[in-house]
């Protein structure tokens, strides 16, 4: 099986070009927001787990 690279490029371009126009302002807002919410909820949580998990180990040793 042989790739028509013309035609795959002409698709993948005819798609981003029919996407791009129709983001808007405040879908870039709201991805960026939520991104950066979604980075500082995943690094409490790893922060948190971090902290469980040595506790766990020292109330082990401690036994």
């Amino acid at each position: 099986m042989t790739t028509n690279f013309p035609l795959l490029t002409c698709v993948v371009c005819g798609t981003l070009f029919s996407i791009v126009p129709n983001i808007t302002s405040a879908d870039v807002i709201k991805t960026v927001s939520l991104a950066v919410l979604g980075a500082i909820v995943s690094f409490i949580v790893s922060l948190l787990l971090k902290h469980t998990i040595r506790k766990q180990r020292k109330e082990q040793k401690n036994y």
